[in-house]
């Protein structure tokens, strides 16, 4: 964590990580919880397997795995999974990557436009 923040010091830059926005830079400017559903989640992730070449996975043993994990993650002690309070939660089922991008673009857009411009 604390090599993160060092890179993240000076700003300008992108992290990603179940625990960035809460635990290593809960003060930063912008910050996206992104979300999808497990079934969603657990879709990509076979459809990402495929795409690789490796054995098809069965969905629902993937489901399991993923909702595991988000138990795992959010239950923990230190730097548990959860959606920081001043986050933008998008809600990815039914986005393409682009149209994430898109939105995350927009919301840099807007933050920046509120920013007061010292001169």
């Amino acid at each position: 964590m604390k090599q993160q923040q060092q890179y993240g010091r000076k700003g300008g830059i992108v992290m990603d990580g179940r625990d960035i926005g809460t635990s290593v830079f809960p003060d930063a400017e912008l910050k996206i919880f992104l979300t999808a559903s497990v079934q969603e989640r657990a879709r990509r992730r076979q459809l990402d397997l495929k795409n690789q070449g490796q054995p098809e996975v069965n969905l629902e043993e993937l489901e399991r795995t993923i909702y595991e994990r988000d138990r795992k993650d959010s239950t923990r002690s230190i730097a548990p999974l959860r959606k920081a309070e001043d986050a933008i939660e998008i809600q990815t089922d039914q986005l393409t990557i682009d149209e994430v991008v898109a939105k995350i673009v927009s919301f840099y857009h807007q933050r920046l436009a509120s920013i007061p411009k010292n001169y």
